[in-house]
């Protein structure tokens, strides 16, 4: 009498495949948290950066410093809207008001 072949349990059975973990996020959201995650980052950089240019503009040019950090502020609320985009939220809400922390942060870091 022969015995059956020796299941080997590292190898996926093609007739019983595993059963998907119900907490595991399908492949579109992780996509959609990478983008999202590389788009917000990448303009926060813009952001950072006029926020620096506006700290290196000379003591004689308020105006530009502080124009410099308003636009920063502006640049922010973009890359709050372009995560809540990303993840088809709605773009008006109050979590627009996160990205304007940025002028009030530039604004100590320039003065």
């Amino acid at each position: 009498m022969q015995t059956p072949p020796r299941v080997r349990r590292h190898l996926i059975d093609p007739a019983n495949p595993p059963r998907p973990r119900p907490r595991s996020m399908g492949i579109s959201q992780v996509q959609k948290w990478v983008l999202s995650a590389l788009a917000t980052t990448t303009v926060l950089h813009l952001a950072a950066g006029l926020v620096v240019a506006a700290a290196v503009v000379d003591d004689e040019h308020l105006g530009a410093r502080v124009g410099l950090n308003v636009i920063a502020g502006l640049v922010g609320v973009v890359a709050v809207a372009v995560f809540l985009g990303i993840h088809q939220k709605a773009i008006l809400s109050p979590w627009l008001a996160l990205g304007l922390l940025v002028t009030p942060v530039g604004l100590l870091v320039t003065f």
